[in-house]
């Protein structure tokens, strides 16, 4: 007995050490470091590698110069990293349905009551081999900006960057689209390659855009998601206390949303500021265009991906 006891004690003493090992995470963004959209995932490494100390941690490599923003989605799939931030739009080619997170409005902890987290990360898991850790940024919404002026919603002859976000909308009004990454919008613009972009209200300044952009055209429609993904297999070999620091710091982080109204008005007001003018056509041609805008992407989504689709539609409620 005495021997299996001290047996029992020295089985345990090698075990305690490795239940107990801090697990160190590496993680991209898809979004240059500093940026908008990059910032909020930079203070939440911050909060996991504070409240983490010696649970888990997490290694942040970069943005985009890091990783193509294209490529992020794949890169955690196949464990090239183990956790990224990344919006649903930069791996449409791995998950088409992806395409329709834009169109899912409700706030993310309605999200997490009515089913719809429980299905994106059953989604997640089954596509992209990854745990759907959080949702940022519900609250913001896109825009066309354009520098040639116009009159009304038509996009003829005009060439106009997208990425699949604006695509189906741009198309629908007579544009013709063209795919870059972020960080090739700039010299877009500024050698005609493109008349227009679409992006979210905010941001532009942290590209240096505002100085090639004269016009931003209402309304606003959609919605930014940049989603926090876990590569799985990195996920499932987590031990329930390192699980709780991330998740702990998933629901922090998405509850900095409740910052975006101020800075929606903020950019706005800076916009206008910098000399990058409105084009308003009245409320009767914005509820006519948001109303097309919705209809164009969903049947897209449903067309690629018919019955998550489909799903993705009765949970959003539009």
């Amino acid at each position: 007995m005495r021997k299996m006891f001290w047996a029992g004690l020295a089985v345990l003493a090698t075990a305690l050490p490795a239940s107990a090992q801090e697990v160190t995470l590496r993680a991209v963004s898809s979004f240059a470091e500093g940026t908008q959209f990059s910032k909020n995932f930079e203070r939440f490494i911050e909060k996991v590698n504070r409240d983490g100390k010696g649970v888990v941690q997490i290694n942040y490599i970069g943005g985009p110069r890091a990783m193509p923003p294209f490529e992020v989605g794949n890169a955690v799939r196949t464990k090239v990293v183990d956790m990224a931030n990344v919006t649903g739009a930069f791996y449409t080619n791995l998950m088409p349905e992806s395409d329709g997170f834009k169109l899912i409005g409700k706030p993310m902890s309605e999200q997490r009551k009515n089913g719809t987290w429980e299905y994106l990360n059953q989604l997640h898991n089954q596509k992209l081999n990854s745990q759907y850790l959080a949702r940022q940024f519900h609250n913001v919404p896109f825009h066309i900006y354009l520098n040639k002026k116009i009159d009304k919603h038509d996009f003829a002859g005009l060439k106009i960057r997208v990425t699949p976000v604006y695509r189906d909308v741009v198309e629908a009004y007579g544009g013709t689209p063209i795919t870059t990454a972020p960080g090739e919008v700039y010299t877009a613009l500024e050698r005609g390659v493109v008349d227009g972009y679409g992006w979210p209200v905010t941001g532009i300044f942290d590209l240096g855009w505002d100085k090639v952009t004269k016009f931003r055209m209402e309304p606003a429609f959609y919605s930014v998601e940049v989603n926090v993904l876990v590569n799985l297999d990195s996920w499932k070999a987590l031990n329930d206390a390192q699980r709780k620091v991330l998740n702990d710091a998933a629901l922090w982080l998405e509850g900095l949303d409740s910052e975006n109204e101020a800075a929606v008005k903020a950019e706005r007001d800076r916009q206008t500021a910098a000399g990058i003018q409105g084009l308003d056509f009245g409320a009767d041609a914005a509820k006519a265009f948001l109303a097309r805008a919705n209809d164009v992407a969903w049947q897209s989504v449903i067309k690629k991906a018919p019955e998550p689709g489909a799903k993705l539609r009765q949970l959003a409620g539009n």
